[in-house]
């Protein structure tokens, strides 16, 4: 397995490089340097390329990577002249005690990130064997076909229309298009960019704004996979790709929020002003089109920083002007909260969890039914009461308080008035909420990390910032991740049976979603069908990978049927088609596909289905065999022919 994933070394290059490059030289040019660079490049990387898309779908111009180089190129010339029209200079960086630590300990996050994340979804190949996988694949796939990668354009493949974020399926494209590799490989590839790249960076900016210290943030670093929460559940659950990818910005929009008094000001407030709104737009950019529900954490916890800021510095704003800005914060953030809620289909799952469990999981890290994370949690308790105790840190305690409510209400609160009205942006999964967790989390065990390694120094009466004090630290820290990284179970649980997964959702069992033989008749179909046919399949059984897969229009392309009646008459007659003229009206309606796929009955639960019509047609009149590997088959409709 190792050696299969250095091999693949290439592609998560050049997913580092769409992602990470446009934003450092762009950011750079309006005076960002150190870490405050490294970690939000994403946030530019992100937002461009998924705002280029749009552009080109408005004006017709194709998507491939010349075009979206060239129009990169163009957007980092702009934040170069707009940095000197308003005079940005590069703001002063702080002298470290020990420059290396940082660095050497974002290595080991990085390390331990896709150790972590590899581990899991075990081959570069592999498929996340999930409902949601469906139709993000096939939506790289038409992104692909179509060179559309637009946000108003993508959920097409799917017969939609209206705006469906598409950062990520239009970064995956790229990656497909720039190394000629398969969709899945390009995506498992930006999976470790996600989550061991930006996800770590994003965290460790965060705790070094929040406590400035860089020592502090080293600590984050290492412990930033220390958590199922985030990044891993979300590719274990859904899964969940845009949910991923903004979730794991959200650290470094919150940095770069908090930061924004630090920047060096740019002579004249007016420029100042002009900057940190042109910052704040790439961040709302770059949340709004990989998945808005990120939006809201972000917002949230920078109105509560902003608020403590705001009356911090009461006696230089004046307490009026304090109060009426914190307002209209405050405001816009509830605003901004309904309006993501009430634009959702609502809550579509139960609570779970009873008033005491519920707590307990908050306090132990145990969302989701998750196993107790008993040693970072004891860190982030410590955390807690140093960050209470610290006029500067207060707001992260508030931070914390207001994301474990959600938790709370999420796993213990069935009153439809809070699941849709409050927690409908994230549809009321608790996977999704429960992935917000670690935002707060980690930070506040990284000063609990710190808070033990001092208390150790004094009891040894070496000093705090003793170099092999530091070092041990930091070694300790990293010896705690290895241990729940090669110890630690990582199955998803399903939080409505209390039962677990008993292997990764990547692995293509005998028993899985989308089995061996399944999938390798679905990537010979383009060879065994003519072009521009269109193929049936349940999709409760795997076939809705079909287009993904070999680009054949294999219907539908989404883990659940249509609600029509005919689709009705399909799932329950389409093996009687030469007995049954409503079955030849119901294939009518669907542009009279020529072939079907046998993958089996189906199977009920969420998002599945069973449909008796499209399984056994062997010797049924009105089919002929066109191919068959193990107990799948393809057959020709032949019943409807004139």
């Amino acid at each position: 397995m190792i050696l299969e994933w250095v091999a693949q070394s290439p592609v998560v290059l050049v997913a580092l490089l769409i992602v990470f490059v446009p934003g450092l030289v762009a950011l750079y040019g309006v005076g960002l340097r150190g870490l405050a660079l490294l970690s939000a490049s994403p946030l530019f990387g992100v937002a461009s390329a998924a705002i280029i898309a749009v552009g080109f779908g408005a004006v017709g111009i194709g998507w491939s990577p010349l075009s979206w180089a060239l129009a990169s190129i163009a957007l980092i010339g702009l934040a170069w002249g707009a940095g000197r029209l308003l005079g940005l200079r590069p703001s002063p960086s702080a002298r470290s005690t020990h420059r290396w630590l940082l660095p050497t300990a974002m290595v080991i996050g990085v390390i331990l990130g896709v150790w972590r994340l590899a581990g899991y979804i075990a081959e570069p190949s592999g498929i996340s064997q999930t409902n949601d996988a469906v139709f993000h694949m096939n939506a790289v796939r038409f992104i692909l076909e179509t060179a559309d990668a637009s946000s108003l354009h993508v959920s097409a493949v799917i017969g939609g229309s209206g705006f469906y974020p598409s950062a990520w399926h239009g970064i995956v494209s790229l990656i497909t298009m720039l190394t000629g590799t398969s969709i899945a490989i390009a995506a498992n590839a930006f999976t470790l960019v996600i989550g061991a790249f930006i996800w770590p960076l994003g965290i460790a900016w965060l705790t070094k704004a929040m406590t400035g210290s860089a020592t502090v943030a080293g600590y984050s670093a290492v412990l930033s996979s220390s958590l199922q929460t985030f990044p891993l559940l979300m590719f274990q659950w859904g899964v969940l790709f845009p949910n991923a990818l903004s979730t794991a910005l959200v650290p470094a929009a919150v940095a770069l929020v908090i930061s924004l008094p630090r920047f060096s000001r740019a002579p004249g407030p007016w420029r100042s002003g002009a900057r940190d709104g042109l910052l704040v737009l790439i961040v709302a950019g770059a949340l709004v089109l990989s998945q808005p529900a990120g939006l809201l954490p972000w917002a949230a916890i920078s109105t509560v920083w902003f608020s403590f800021w705001l009356f911090g510095n009461i006696a230089a704003i004046g307490r009026a002007r304090v109060i009426a800005f914190t307002a209209a914060a405050w405001a816009g953030t509830i605003v901004l909260w309904l309006g993501l809620a009430q634009g959702t289909s609502g809550s579509h799952w139960p609570p779970f969890r009873g008033k005491v469990e519920v707590f307990l999981d908050v306090l132990l890290n145990g969302h989701v039914l998750i196993p107790f994370a008993y040693g970072v949690s004891a860190l982030m308790l410590v955390g807690l009461v140093v960050a209470a105790r610290r006029r500067d840190t207060r707001w992260f305690v508030v931070a914390w308080f207001g994301i474990s409510v959600l938790y709370v209400l999420v796993a213990a609160i069935g009153s439809p008035l809070i699941r849709d009205g409050i927690l409908g942006a994230w549809y009321a999964d608790p996977y999704r909420i429960a992935a917000l967790a670690p935002i707060v989390v980690i930070p506040l065990a990284a000063v609990g990390a710190d808070v033990v390694v001092r208390a150790v120094a004094r009891w040894r009466h070496r000093p705090a910032d003793n170099l092999k004090m530091t070092a041990a630290g930091i070694a300790g820290v990293a010896f705690l991740m290895n241990a729940l990284v090669l110890l630690r179970p990582v199955a998803m649980p399903a939080f409505l049976e209390g039962t677990y997964d008993r292997e990764s959702r990547y692995l293509a069992a005998e028993d899985a979603f989308l089995d061996p033989d399944e999938r390798a008749l679905l990537e010979a179909l383009d060879e065994l069908v003519e072009p521009g046919a269109r193929v049936l399949g349940n999709p409760s059984t795997g076939t809705g990978f079909g287009y993904f897969l070999s680009g054949v229009d294999v219907f539908p392309r989404t883990w659940s049927p249509p609600t029509s009646q005919s689709w009705t008459v399909l799932g329950e007659y389409l093996r009687d088609a030469a007995a049954d003229p409503e079955v030849c009206e119901a294939l009518t309606a669907y542009g009279q596909p020529e072939y079907v796929l046998d993958f089996g009955l189906g199977e009920e639960g969420p998002g599945r289905y069973e449909l008796p019509g499209m399984t056994d047609f062997s010797g049924q009149d009105g089919f002929e065999l066109v191919a068959e590997d193990g107990d799948v088959s393809l057959w020709r409709i032949t019943a409807c022919d004139q």
